[in-house]
């Protein structure tokens, strides 16, 4: 069989007389035609013979929403109507949420001479709770860090004035009250414990400044008990290691102390930083919501999170110590080379009270082997209570020594 075109010539020389009556012929052919098409459309539609679905009585489906344009099939004369999905798990979780998670902006005077506070930084904060009055707002330590000032940014872009409750350096958390008439939503608390790795999640924040508020990036939760190492002073030495979990949701300057929400619009972590290095793609860390909540329970109601205090005012890791001192002054073992310092005693404490003196060197708390300043403050913060008695085994002169100290709160 030869294509349509072929012996085209010779066609219109045979038919040459009969030209009128073929147009006429073929004019009505596609009268008729177009005449059974449209008859038999709705037929073949009913029977799925169509490649397409056609509306045939304009209706909306449950869960799906018409879209105004029509796009072509291809027929001519003939136009499908495209239905998509517009709500989702994801969509759902974030408008369950989106409105609590609002800006921080932190106001700072811009010198001795000027009244003025000038915006210095922003991030973000979740709003958890509303009553008698005010709302309150969790977000990180360091958003609200210097802040002489601080502002609220709400979802819809109004400004109100904060006061600061209560901030933690050591994990990174702090809770600022607002006038309750200007909240609305509120978020809702998950569970940190009962998540897994791989689980889809939301970040929601103002990265890079409010200019982006409400920024929404999905994920899944790539790591869980991340430990890592942070600097608090800024001398170059860890002074405490944060328990974070890690997520690939893009989370970016700004969106520090926003929401990491689980697929049910429930928060399960505050973001907190993320690894930025020229070799690293993303790596953001958020804070468990399940350890959030007892510093955030604490920064509300007495400003600060209420802690067992030792009284020893400055320590220092033995691999921080030539081994000439830790052998001519400490007088400890050669063989000796991990541990604690004590380098001051503070007066009227629980460490002086059991006798614990200057130069001291722990090496284990409770039979727990201790070796560096993060594993002495993990021990008291995480594992002792205020009241509770804990053993010190430590070194003096060369002589390992215990004693019992009852730690009490520490009073600012």
């Amino acid at each position: 069989m030869g294509y349509y075109d072929q012996d085209y010539t010779n066609q219109r020389h045979k038919q040459k007389g009969n030209r009128g009556g073929w147009f006429l012929s073929a004019l009505v052919g596609a009268i008729l035609g177009a005449f059974l098409l449209i008859i038999s459309l709705p037929a073949l539609s009913r029977l799925d013979i169509l490649p397409y679905e056609m509306d045939l009585v304009g209706e909306e489906e449950n869960g799906l929403e018409e879209v105004d344009e029509k796009q072509p099939t291809g027929e001519p004369g003939v136009q499908q109507n495209i239905k998509v999905n517009v709500t989702s798990e994801i969509t759902a979780a974030v408008n369950k949420v989106s409105e609590a998670v609002v800006g921080i902006v932190n106001l700072q005077q811009s010198n001795f001479w000027s009244e003025e506070a000038l915006e210095t930084g922003t991030g973000s904060g979740v709003v958890y709770k509303k009553g008698n009055g005010k709302a309150f707002i969790v977000t990180n330590h360091h958003v609200i860090e210097g802040a002489s000032d601080l502002e609220v940014s709400l979802s819809d872009g109004t400004r109100v004035k904060a006061r600061l409750l209560g901030s933690d350096v050591w994990t990174d958390l702090a809770v600022l009250e607002i006038d309750g008439e200007h909240v609305e939503k509120i978020a809702e608390f998950g569970n940190s414990d009962n998540i897994n790795l791989g689980e889809p999640v939301i970040a929601i924040g103002n990265p890079l400044g409010l200019e982006f508020s409400g920024s929404v990036t999905q994920g899944i939760i790539s790591g869980l008990n991340r430990t890592i190492p942070v600097d608090i002073n800024q001398d170059g030495v860890a002074d405490w290691n944060a328990d974070v979990m890690q997520t690939d949701a893009a989370i970016n300057p700004g969106n520090s102390g926003g929401a990491l929400v689980n697929i049910n619009g429930e928060v399960i972590g505050i973001n907190s930083m993320k690894i930025a290095q020229e070799a690293v793609e993303g790596i953001g860390l958020s804070i468990p919501i399940t350890s959030a909540k007892p510093i955030i329970e604490d920064l509300e109601t007495y400003g600060e999170v209420r802690r067992p205090f030792m009284g020893v005012g400055q320590l220092k890791a033995l691999s921080e110590i030539s081994s000439y001192h830790r052998q001519q002054t400490l007088h400890l073992p050669s063989e000796l080379t991990e541990g604690v310092a004590i380098l001051e005693v503070l007066p009227n404490t629980p460490a002086s009270q059991a006798g614990l003196k200057e130069l001291d060197v722990i090496v284990e708390l409770d039979g727990e082997k201790i070796t560096s300043l993060i594993e002495l403050r993990k021990h008291l913060y995480n594992e002792k209570s205020i009241g509770d008695s804990m053993e010190v085994t430590f070194y003096r002169n060369g002589e390992k020594q215990k004693v019992t100290v009852r730690l009490a709160r520490e009073t600012l």
